[in-house]
C-alpha cells in the first residue's frame, strides 16, 4: 500500500493535512476504531509524518536491511524443517492488576532436526526474535543451522511481542489502538516473555537439564545480553550480534553512528566522499531554481515527482547508511556506490555522478528514487520503541559527508509526544539494563556473553570492542558488516569471517562443556 493511495482513501473523511497537525492522534484511535480498513493507512501517514518533521530518525536495528513485508503480504510460511507452536502468554509481568492477567498468543518455531534429545541432555540454541516477524528467521540466522548438528542442538526461534502473530488484545486495530494499548510493548516485558517461553519448552520436552544459549542479532543482540544479565538462571550464555548496547544516553557520542558511515565512504574512495560532502548543497540549488525539483526528478528518474528536496536527500541518507552499515563481501556495497560515482564520465556534474551511483548501487531500474512507503509493522513499531525506551541519540557533526543535523532531545521528545501521546524515556535504559563503566560493572558479575561486530557497521561504535574479562568477550572484525557472523556461510566468505565464527563456537562450545562438568559435579 503506498501513502499516495492512503491520501485518496481519506478525501471522503478528512482532510488529512490539517487534522494531522491538529490533532493526529484522535484521528488515528478514530480509524482504528470506526474505518479499520483505513488502519493501515492512518498509521503509514502517522509514522511518515513523524519523519518528516523530525528526519532524523533511529536507523533500523536488524540482522537484514529489508524492512519487512507489508502487513497485506505478511509471511504466512514457516521453514520446511521448523514447526510452528503457540505460547500462552501473560500480557503483563509486572503488576498484579486484573488487566494484568490478560494473555495473548505468542508464536515460537522449532527445528527438532539436530536435537540430541532430552536425555542426553543436548543444548537448545534459543532466537531472541527482534523488530519483525520470525518467519524467516530459520533462513537468515544461518548461524544456528550451520553449526546445530556439531551440538546437537535444538534451535527455538521466539517471536518479540507486537510483532508477526504476536499480537495482543486480539487484534492489531486494538493492540496498536492508542498509548494504552502500546504501553505492555518494550524490552522488560520481551524478555519476560522469552522467560516464561524457554521454561514451557524444557517443561514440555522433559528437557529439564539441557543448558540453553541464547542468540540475538542488532536490537535482539541487546536483548539477547540483557537476558542473560537478568535471567542467568535460564541461559548459560549469550551470542551478542552488533548490539550496541552502549549507544544510549550519551555513553556513546551520538555523531558517531555518521562519522562511521563517512570513514566508509572516505576509505573506500576520497574523490568519492568528496562528491557525496558536495552533493546537498548543489540539491538545494539546483531546488531552488524554477522548476527545479522536476530537474532534480528528471536526473535522478524518480519513480514520483519530488515535493521538496529533503525528500531526495532523506533517500540518499538512506542509502548511504544502509550501504555502510550492510557493506558485505563480495560485493561491497560502499565500494559498488563509490564506482559507479567515480567511473562516471569526468564531464558529468555532481549529481549526475551521484545518480550514477544509485544506478549502480539499485541497477538499471525503471526509475531509480521512491519516496513513497510501503506499510510494514517494523516500521509503524520500530517508531514506537524508539519513541520509548529504545532512545539511541544519533546525530550528524561536522565533520562528515552529510548535512550537520546535531542530535535535539528536545525536538525529538516533543514529536514522540504529539504522535504516540507519551514522552521518551532516555535514562531507563541505562536505569534498568546498565551500560556506564560496563567494563567495571559487568567485571564483577557478569559471565558468559559474546559481543561480536564488524568495525565498518556504524552501529559497532555503540558495541562492546574490548573483552571485559575470560568469559565476558569482545570478538570484532576491521571489514565486518552488520551481523555479519551469524548469517549464513558461503563457499565466498574470506578468512577473517569464517575464523570470526569459528571462535564463537569453540566459546560456546566451552560454555557448554564446563556446565556439564559442573552438572556432573552437583551429582
Amino acid at each position: 500500500m503506498k501513502l499516495r493511495t492512503c491520501h485518496i482513501l481519506y478525501k471522503d473523511l478528512f482532510n488529512p493535512t490539517y487534522e494531522m497537525q491538529g490533532n493526529l492522534k484522535s484521528i488515528f484511535s478514530f480509524v482504528a476504531m470506526e474505518h479499520p480498513l483505513l488502519f493501515l493507512c492512518t498509521f503509514l501517514i502517522y509514522s511518515t509524518y513523524l519523519t518528516t518533521t523530525y528526519s532524523l530518525t533511529i536507523p533500523r536495528l536488524s540482522p537484514i536491511d529489508e524492512w519487512g513485508k507489508t502487513l497485506q503480504d505478511s509471511a504466512s510460511s514457516v521453514a520446511s524443517d521448523g514447526e510452528e507452536f503457540y505460547y500462552e502468554q501473560t500480557l503483563d509481568h509486572f503488576n498484579y492488576r486484573p488487566e494484568s492477567y490478560t494473555t495473548f498468543q505468542q508464536r515460537y518455531l522449532i527445528n527438532f532436526k539436530y536435537w540430541g534429545g532430552a536425555k542426553s541432555s543436548a543444548p537448545i540454541f534459543a532466537y531472541l526474535g527482534a523488530e519483525e516477524a520470525i518467519d524467516y528467521a530459520p533462513s537468515i540466522i544461518g548461524f544456528l543451522t550451520d553449526n546445530a548438528a556439531s551440538f546437537n542442538a535444538l534451535l527455538v526461534y521466539i517471536e518479540h511481542r507486537y510483532y508477526g502473530k504476536s499480537i495482543p488484545f486480539g487484534s492489531r486495530e486494538e493492540a496498536f489502538k492508542n498509548a494504552s494499548t502500546f504501553g505492555y510493548f518494550n524490552s522488560a516485558q520481551a524478555i519476560a516473555d522469552y522467560a516464561e517461553v524457554l521454561i514451557h519448552i524444557k517443561k514440555t520436552l522433559h528437557a529439564k537439564k539441557s543448558p540453553i544459549i541464547v542468540l540475538g542479532a542488532s536490537y535482539g543482540g541487546m536483548l539477547a545480553t540483557w537476558f542473560r544479565l537478568k535471567y542467568p538462571h535460564l541461559t548459560i550464555g549469550a551470542l551478542a550480534s552488533s548490539a550496541p548496547i552502549l549507544y544510549f544516553d550519551y555513553i556513546t557520542s551520538p555523531n558517531s553512528y555518521y562519522d562511521i558511515v563517512t570513514r566508509d565512504f572516505r576509505e573506500t574512495s576520497e574523490t568519492c566522499y568528496e562528491t557525496i560532502r558536495k552533493s546537498w548543497s548543489e540539491i538545494d540549488r539546483v531546488a531552488s531554481q524554477p522548476n527545479g525539483l522536476s530537474i532534480l526528478s528528471q536526473i535522478f528518474n524518480t519513480c514520483n515527482p519530488l515535493n521538496n528536496s529533503s525528500d531526495l536527500k532523506n533517500y540518499l541518507y538512506s542509502v548511504y547508511t544502509s550501504a555502510a552499515q550492510y557493506s558485505r563481501p563480495p560485493r561491497y556495497r560502499v565500494t559498488v556506490i563509490c564506482g559507479g560515482i567515480d567511473g562516471a564520465s569526468s564531464e558529468n556534474d555532481i549529481l549526475s555522478k551521484i545518480g550514477a551511483g544509485l544506478v549502480a548501487y539499485r541497477g538499471d531500474k525503471t526509475c531509480t528514487v521512491d519516496s513513497t512507503t510501503n506499510v510494514s509493522e517494523t516500521n509503524m513499531n520500530w517508531k514506537w520503541q524508539t519513541c520509548s525506551e529504545i532512545v539511541i541519540p544519533i546525530g550528524i557533526g561536522n565533520n562528515t559527508m552529510f548535512e550537520p543535523k546535531p542530535f535535539s532531545l528536545k525536538l525529538y521528545a516533543n514529536e514522540c509526544k504529539k504522535h504516540f501521546g507519551v514522552l521518551p524515556r532516555p535514562h531507563w535504559i541505562t536505569t534498568y539494563y546498565g551500560g556506564y563503566d560496563i567494563k567495571l560493572v559487568l567485571k564483577r558479575f557478569g559471565s558468559n556473553i559474546i559481543f561480536s561486530n564488524g568495525l565498518k557497521d556504524p552501529y559497532s561504535s555503540g558495541g562492546v570492542l574490548d573483552n571485559i574479562s575470560e568469559n565476558l568477550v569482545a570478538i570484532h572484525t576491521v571489514n565486518g558488516s552488520h551481523c555479519l557472523d551469524i548469517l549464513p556461510e558461503k563457499e565466498s566468505d574470506p578468512e577473517w569471517l569464517v575464523e570470526q565464527r569459528k571462535k564463537e563456537v569453540e566459546i560456546m562450545k566451552g560454555w557448554i562443556s564446563q556446565y556439564y562438568s559442573d552438572f556432573g559435579a552437583l551429582k
